[in-house]
């Protein structure tokens, strides 16, 4: 059965970091694109970052470019997501995701394969 478990949500003042992970079981991850997304209540989820397979290509939103990092653990079935910088804009439950054979054309849509179920970020001004 595979499963995506995300961690280190929680509470922070803007201005701050956290680093959430993600990690993967239940399948060799290894292969696959690895991505976060964010959804507030009320409105629809919303890409964040991706990373390749190797690692070796990244993607971002434009209102977290240069805020956030996305990598991946040695053994490629974590993933992580480091944010510094953090505004109010960016308090929403964030998601992990992986797909085998997402391309690049559509994977910032919330069309991917595998879902976490999701840790909340909050942002306090």
């Amino acid at each position: 059965q595979v499963q995506l478990v995300e961690s280190g949500g929680g509470l922070v003042q803007a201005g701050g970091s956290l680093k959430l992970s993600c990690a993967a079981s239940g399948r060799t991850f290894a292969r696959y694109v690895m991505g976060w997304f964010r959804q507030v209540l009320g409105k629809e989820r919303e890409f964040v970052a991706a990373i390749s397979w190797s690692g070796g290509s990244t993607y971002y939103a434009d209102s977290v470019k240069g805020r956030f990092t996305i990598s991946r653990g040695n053994a490629r079935n974590t993933v992580y997501l480091e944010m510094n910088g953090l505004k109010p804009e960016d308090t929403a439950v964030y998601y992990c995701a992986a797909d085998e054979t997402i391309t690049t054309t559509i994977m910032r849509s919330p069309n991917w394969d595998y879902w976490g179920q999701g840790t909340q970020v909050t942002v306090y001004s």
